[in-house]
């Protein structure tokens, strides 16, 4: 048994929460890729968030070269069709070059207390993944744009939307640039209770 420290001086709390508020959202990607490896790692990692009834609701899939450009084009369709072709363009240039994707989907309930929980564990898996692949120097953005929920998505990807649905498309590659953030004072967003 590892020796109990006050609270907060333990190096690895300290590591951790580093990792935690160093991990950032960017849509600004290396062509480089990612290893197939570290990706399988980064999701045997995931699989292991908290899942009430170890229900394991999520699965992953992992896009290669022709779904890539199949998906692009759809982007490039989806925005001609609500936006104009200026803009369908920009969409489409800029998904092109994402390196890495990765879409990560939740088993349907009709019990709206189980799919609930399910969801919320699915969320708990893509951040453990993105932040195994940052710890990696790997950037990442969760997106749920309009093709998540389009049907020619399912299609495209032979899912049956009728037994799981989109929790959120993972763009992965090297960055080029990470943003930097600020985050509201815990004095702003906690109330303790007696």
């Amino acid at each position: 048994m590892s020796e109990i420290l006050p609270d907060g001086e333990s190096r690895n709390l300290q590591l951790i929460a580093e990792r935690m508020r160093g991990r950032r959202t960017t849509k600004l990607f290396l062509r480089q890729r990612v290893s197939k490896k570290l990706v399988h790692d980064a999701i045997e990692v995931a699989r292991w968030a908290p899942n009430h009834h170890l229900t394991e609701p999520w699965h992953f899939y992992s896009f290669g070269d022709e779904t890539i450009v199949q998906t692009v084009e759809l982007i490039r369709t989806i925005a001609a069709e609500t936006k104009d072709e200026d803009v369908a363009e920009f969409k489409a240039k800029s998904a092109a070059a994402i390196p890495g994707w990765l879409l990560v989907t939740c088993k349907k309930s009709d019990d709206e207390l189980l799919q609930r929980e399910n969801y919320a564990s699915c969320c708990c898996a893509i951040q453990n993944l993105t932040l195994y692949l940052s710890e990696a120097g790997v950037a990442s953005k969760w997106t749920t744009g309009l093709i998540t929920r389009d049907e020619r998505f399912f299609d495209l990807l032979k899912i049956d939307s009728s037994d799981e649905f989109v929790v959120g498309l993972i763009w992965y590659g090297y960055p080029k640039i990470l943003p930097t953030q600020s985050r509201k004072g815990v004095d702003e967003i906690l109330t303790e209770m007696i």
